[in-house]
């Protein structure tokens, strides 16, 4: 990665942020690209899928609930965006939702390596199977489906687009306010010979690249964070935008629901240290600079839900915390206390599930952590 990095900045000059962040992440060589992403064995960091079946289960009657609302439609269809290794949507399914028979579940996945383990995990139908046109000989009970995609459906569907921890993966632009107006921060080569070799190739160093803004961007950048000191930085978020409008583009009808580390305001992002709200991730842990390494580590930033609304105002604002309690999590950990009870004797799974619903349930509410997510809803008719 760093040497192809190398070779496209000695023809380009410099990257803009959000370029470097996409090759990094999901380029020939980039963090996802090869296969790097949640998990407890050979992960890079948990997702609250990850912690357990639970959050699953809490979605699933969120879903149900959708279902409920769009008239029970017999064909119900789920897409999840960012579905990495499908382990979501294998405890949507465990769940066993009311609306199973109608579900129609597409797990979108960018990386072909992430795509392929899905089916060490789901059944997966061919996607022609669960999108093509039905008719009034087919069984309207053959569900649940689901098929994989590497990109969100072209088709317009009636149902519920979901998406966990994957706007602050998507790449973004970096603006730092100076003493003249504001820059953009871009990526370059460290002037001079490169400084190393790695397998065999030169390679250099990376380092930042101020340039003054163009006036429209400088003008947007002052509109979102008007009273930002100098030395302040701030993201722009056009792609997790993008990706909500197209999110809202597949449905008919229905829901897209986000979960994701937030704020209000981009102006909230600019009062904090840039290195608060990016963040790398690599085996478990905080990894170095975003440059430090590209390819080897996981790129974050916090989503500003302001630049959201620009494309439509969500309808649900909440912390994780409250959006699960909401859709039931403390009836289900109470359910899992009695199995617990009911069958520790005995030793039997479901038991030892019940049991470990409540130690679950304070990782996904921990406000800490991944309580303190926010989660996002669109309501389309």
């Amino acid at each position: 990665m760093l040497q192809r990095l190398a070779e496209r900045l000695d023809r380009s000059g410099s990257l803009a942020f959000d370029e470097f962040v996409e090759l990094a992440l999901y380029g020939d060589g980039g963090f996802y690209a090869d296969g790097g992403g949640a998990g407890r064995r050979g992960g890079d960091f948990l997702t609250s899928p990850e912690v357990g079946p639970l959050f699953g289960a809490v979605v699933a009657r969120r879903l149900d609930a959708a279902w409920e609302s769009l008239g029970r439609p017999g064909e119900f269809v789920v897409v999840e965006a960012a579905a990495g290794r499908g382990a979501l949507a294998l405890a949507v399914l465990a769940a066993r939702p009311a609306c199973a028979d109608a579900l129609r579940y597409l797990t979108v996945e960018r990386s072909a390596v992430l795509r392929a383990r899905q089916a060490e995990h789901l059944s997966l139908a061919e996607p022609f199977v669960v999108l093509g046109p039905r008719t009034d000989d087919d069984d309207a009970s053959t569900g649940p489906l689901v098929a994989s995609l590497p990109d969100l459906p072209a088709a317009a569907v009636t149902g519920v687009v979901l998406a966990n921890e994957l706007l602050d993966n998507l790449a973004f632009r970096l603006l730092e306010r100076t003493g003249v107006g504001w820059s953009e921060v871009r990526v370059a080569r460290a002037p001079g010979v490169g400084s190393g070799r790695r397998d065999g190739a030169p390679v250099a160093e990376l380092v930042e690249l101020l340039v003054p803004a163009d006036p429209a961007t400088a003008d947007r950048a002052g509109r979102l964070a008007p009273d930002a000191p100098v030395g302040a930085r701030i993201p722009v978020q056009d792609d997790a935008a993008d990706w909500l409008r197209r999110a809202c583009g597949v449905l008919e009808r229905g829901v897209v629901l986000t979960f994701d580390y937030a704020v209000g305001t981009t102006a909230e992002l600019a009062a904090r240290p840039w290195t608060d709200w990016v963040r790398t991730y690599v085996e478990h842990g905080r990894g170095r600079s975003p440059l430090d390494g590209p390819g080897g580590q996981d790129v974050t930033v916090e989503i500003a839900v302001d630049q959201l609304a620009v494309v439509r105002t969500p309808d649900v604002d909440v912390d994780q915390a409250a959006w699960l309690r909401g859709w039931g999590l403390d009836d289900l950990v109470d359910q899992g206390r009695r199995d617990w009870e009911s069958g520790a004797a005995r030793g039997d799974l479901a038991a030892i599930r019940g049991r470990s619903r409540a130690v679950e349930a304070e990782a996904l509410c921990d406000p800490a952590g991944l309580g303190a997510f926010r989660v996002l809803e669109w309501n389309l008719p």
